[in-house]
């Protein structure tokens, strides 16, 4: 089909489906208005979504040591991003697709992209910090889970495989953000994101802050993990996730969308 007759088959004259058009639209709102935020809220936001990610982490504990399954510990990791997704906090990955979108559009600046991601990377794991303290201590019945699952991540070697569990860690999330803004359903929100539970935990993807919190939980349950060995992990991980996030899912998104992102530009000159 044509450009023309697809623009004369379809409601609008832009250069562009309307669904996309109305996407993208979302997209740079929700990301100007991440942007803006001050330092209050992005730390805020950040914390609950520690707190919240981590209820999915014990739902996953629960169930790999009652059936020492992935898979299955993978599906209850879900319950993790649904309440992130119903209580309204936020993760460091998922602020790719959106802040990026809205600053390459001319919502924002570097600096407030920069703002945004520390801090929410910092308060998550805060978050995330507190709980895996009380988990660790409330069930003291899952220290060889705990350390069975810290030491699958800080034993990883920096080599291929943990660059490709990494970027796809990263691509996952920020795939899970573009699901949810192509949709006003509720119910697939929550699909969307019990999916991307289970491939995180399931499949034990590398994830910068889910696997820190299981890391996080081995170290207060007094396992030989050490803050050292997380760090080094943490390092690479987090960097890979941010191309897995912004190579694999936001730039070609914003490729398919260029048309739009020419003209939000040409609307905000400065």
């Amino acid at each position: 089909m044509s450009e023309e007759a697809r623009r004369n088959d379809g409601d609008n004259d832009g250069p562009l489906e309307e669904e996309l058009e109305d996407s993208f639209d979302a997209v740079v709102s929700e990301g100007g208005e991440r942007l803006h935020r001050t330092v209050r809220t992005v730390l805020i936001t950040g914390l609950f979504g520690g707190l919240e990610v981590a209820l999915g982490v014990m739902a996953y504990l629960a169930v790999l040591y009652e059936t020492d399954n992935h898979l299955l510990a993978g599906l209850a990791f879900g319950i993790g991003l649904v309440a992130i997704f119903l209580a309204h906090g936020e993760l460091f990955t998922e602020d790719f697709l959106m802040p990026i979108a809205a600053l390459v559009s001319r919502h924002g600046t570097p600096a407030q992209l920069a703002r945004l991601w520390i801090g929410t990377l910092l308060s998550n794991l805060a978050g995330g910090w507190c709980v895996m303290w009380l988990v660790a201590h409330a069930f003291p019945q899952w220290l060889s889970v705990l350390s069975e699952s810290a030491h699958h991540f800080v034993d990883a070697p920096l080599n291929l495989q943990s660059i490709c569990l990494a970027i796809l860690g990263g691509s996952t999330m920020t795939l899970l953000t573009r699901m949810q803004q192509g949709t006003d359903s509720d119910v697939a929100k929550i699909i969307a994101a019990m999916s991307a539970g289970f491939l995180l935990a399931g499949l034990q993807l590398f994830h910068s802050i889910l696997d820190s919190l299981l890391i996080f939980g081995a170290i207060h349950a007094g396992t030989d993990v050490g803050y050292r060995s997380w760090i080094d992990w943490f390092g690479y991980t987090v960097g890979f996730n941010i191309v897995g996030g912004v190579v694999l899912v936001t730039a070609l998104r914003l490729v398919r969308t260029k048309e739009l992102v020419k003209s939000e530009r040409n609307r905000h000159p400065n």
